[in-house]
């Protein structure tokens, strides 16, 4: 049976020299213990705001170790170094508008300097790209979604839809713990996989 397997990729040029701590991908691999119901491994790069870097990653990722999901960390707003996107359309075959307008859907519900946020979604291959925010809090918010005081989720956030979009691309299935985040299928798509060879 095929394991899901995850790219994280944090672009920070502190903390990739060693000046800081890198928050991004701890505050990933805490979520996805907490959200995943399924097994999966984990892939991490740390690299510097460097387009051509950033490119490379992604694509050794995808290309080389097989990850299903790729989710990236901080270099989505307008500064002249942050570059994530710019990476991520350079090495797409095709671009998922949907992830971006929600992630800045759910992130206006917090600050409203989520309209300069140029978060893509997008394919390499059969593998889903998503760029995330660099913040810890706001990393769980866009995925997760806005709720109101008890708990109830109001504006659905990205990881929602991400189960179903690997469905379709053909990657193990995902399922999720639904107190965390609610993965949606379509009823006709509900029955699980079989599993692969």
């Amino acid at each position: 049976m095929t394991v899901l397997k995850i790219g994280l990729v944090a672009t920070s040029d502190r903390a990739s020299q060693g000046i800081y701590r890198d928050q991004g991908i701890p505050a990933l691999e805490d979520w996805l213990a907490r959200a995943l119901a399924t097994p999966y491994q984990t892939v991490t790069r740390l690299i510097a705001d460097e387009q051509p870097q950033i490119e490379a990653a992604l694509i050794e990722l995808i290309d080389a170790q097989g990850c299903h999901l790729v989710l990236t960390t901080g270099g989505t707003g307008p500064a002249p170094r942050d570059v994530t996107p710019d990476a991520t359309l350079a090495v797409a075959d095709r671009v998922m508008p949907g992830f971006g307008e929600q992630m800045r859907q759910v992130s206006l519900h917090f600050v409203p300097t989520a309209l300069l946020s140029r978060q893509v979604g997008a394919i390499r291959g059969a593998s889903l790209i998503l760029n995330l925010p660099g913040q810890p809090k706001s990393i769980k918010e866009t995925l997760e979604g806005v709720k109101d005081a008890s708990g109830v989720t109001v504006v659905p956030g990205v990881f929602t839809a991400v189960p179903y979009c690997l469905d379709l691309l053909g990657a193990p299935r995902v399922d999720t713990h639904p107190q965390v985040v609610a993965a949606f299928r379509p009823k006709s798509a509900s029955v699980p996989k079989e599993p692969l060879a």
